[in-house]
């Protein structure tokens, strides 16, 4: 462990402070193909010792432990002082390829920036951050990781007494959209550049050799952002809180509390307890990502141009940008979905009317996607996706274009039903299942249904017949109808 470099930079950029000792630590999960990819040695340490370090209890040799200062707009009202109020970064590793990952304990006690909270965690976030983030890793989106999860023996009070628990995080770094604005809103110029150069040294080396390197930066920041929020969408994905303070710019999905995977296909979805007017539903999420970078675009202003209106011009021309980008991101996906290899005019027309199609009869958004593979092979094996839709005659009028249109492409119908599965899961973090596994862990102690679903949700793409039910919607008693923050 190395102090990291964000711990490199001056005072103000955060608050030195240590870890508060928990009673008795416990080891629920430790992410061995993480630690293997960190080139992590924990040989030697039996599963108290591994509960000492990954508490905080006891820290690696090297670290510098800090929590990190940022703002952010919350549903979009400003608060200047955010900050980590339960996180500690502890330091940094190079992984096997050279990457330099930010390592953080979450939920490890107060920080000058908690506001009044406890610092902690309860067990339940815990939880479902580590199966979430995990879960969007295997689907192969950008986000942060979770190396390790500990119970501390001692009990947080939130609407009851709950028990505690500690995430240890990994991430390209923990840099958001709000640490910017925390400078800027102090105006704090050399703040922001010091840390504009910060990420480009860390994330966008190459903007630092263009004309305009802060453009280049805001550029790269939208085309990362464009994409991350297509593979949402093309998942099923709400991520619930999309403030400016959770929005990471070096393009990772970032802060799992009310996140939520949708069942059947509603574009006004809404899990979050505290998104009342929708903010953040799952149609919206481009229009709040493109919200969040328009203020980190306002940061960078002065770095782009002194002239304050030339600046607002390019980088105004820039945010344009991230309509189209997200667009071909998202249709790229639907086309992989779709088991299309090229590009024809009308599948854009193709995908929408099937989303249509699913939100009037209220089919399941990933069991449909999934059985179209099977579909992919011919009209029999249409069964399993008819069965989604309540009027099956939506689906087989979408069907018959659908099959007008792969007829069109060489690629063989085993082939394009293999391609479909690997761009289809066939699992997903279901919020049943998720709240299934927390209820066990925290009222029973209980850690086997979450550890069989962190082995199902490894490998998202690949059907066992072991796992079947995992696969399935929930019952209607089983619906998960709002998720919290955790704070």
């Amino acid at each position: 462990m190395n102090p990291g470099s964000y711990a490199s930079l001056p005072e103000r950029f955060f608050a030195r402070v240590q870890p508060t000792p928990v009673a008795a630590p416990r080891l629920i999960k430790l992410n061995h193909a993480l630690a293997s990819d960190l080139d992590l040695d924990l040989s030697g340490r039996d599963a108290p010792a591994l509960a000492q370090l990954f508490s905080g209890n006891v820290l690696p040799p090297g670290s510098v432990p800090i929590a990190m200062a940022y703002a952010g707009h919350q549903f979009g009202h400003f608060v200047a002082q955010l900050g980590d109020g339960r996180a500690i970064l502890i330091g940094e590793m190079r992984d096997r390829a050279g990457v330099p990952r930010d390592i953080q304990l979450k939920g490890c006690g107060r920080t000058p920036y908690s506001r009044g909270g406890d610092g902690r965690a309860a067990l339940g976030p815990v939880l479902r951050e580590y199966l979430v983030s995990e879960a969007m890793h295997a689907l192969g989106i950008p986000a942060t990781r979770s190396l390790a999860a500990v119970t501390t023996g001692e009990s947080v009070q939130r609407e009851a007494m709950l028990p505690g628990a500690i995430l240890t995080r990994v991430a390209a770094s923990h840099v958001r959209v709000g640490t910017f604005e925390y400078f800027a809103a102090r105006g704090d110029a050399a703040g922001t550049k010091i840390l504009a150069d910060y990420v480009i040294d860390r994330h966008y080396p190459q903007c630092a050799h263009e004309k305009s390197p802060y453009l280049a930066l805001l550029k790269r920041v939208v085309s990362r952002q464009a994409a991350l929020i297509a593979r949402w969408m093309n998942v099923g994905f709400i991520h619930g809180v999309m403030n400016t303070d959770n929005m990471a710019v070096s393009g990772e999905t970032i802060d799992f509390g009310p996140c939520a995977f949708m069942d059947a296909f509603d574009p006004a979805t809404v899990f979050s307890s505290i998104d009342a007017h929708g903010r953040y539903a799952y149609a919206n999420q481009p229009n709040a990502a493109l919200w969040n970078l328009a203020r980190f675009a306002e940061t960078l202003l002065p770095l782009i141009e002194a002239d304050t209106q030339r600046a607002i011009g390019a980088a105004t021309e820039v945010l344009a940008t991230f309509e189209t980008l997200f667009n071909d991101c998202w249709l790229d996906g639907m086309r992989c979905k779709l088991g299309l290899s090229t590009a024809e005019p009308a599948d854009r027309q193709l995908a929408e009317d099937l989303l249509k199609a699913m939100h009037r009869n209220q089919a399941d958004f990933t069991l449909s996607f999934r059985a179209l593979c099977a579909a992919a092979r011919g009209g029999e094996g249409d069964g399993p996706v008819r069965e989604e839709f309540r009027n099956s005659p939506d689906y087989d009028e979408w069907a018959q274009r659908w099959r007008a249109r792969i007829s069109r492409e060489a690629m063989t119908a085993e082939s394009r039903a293999e391609s479909m599965q690997e761009a289809n899961p066939a699992y997903i973090p279901r919020n049943h299942r998720v709240e299934q596994v927390i209820v066990a862990a925290v009222e029973r102690g209980d850690f086997g249904p979450f550890e069989e679903l962190s082995q199902v949700l490894a490998a998202p793409y690949v059907e066992r017949a072991a796992y079947a039910s995992y696969a399935a919607a929930p019952q209607p008693q089983e619906r998960v109808l709002q998720t919290f923050c955790g704070t």
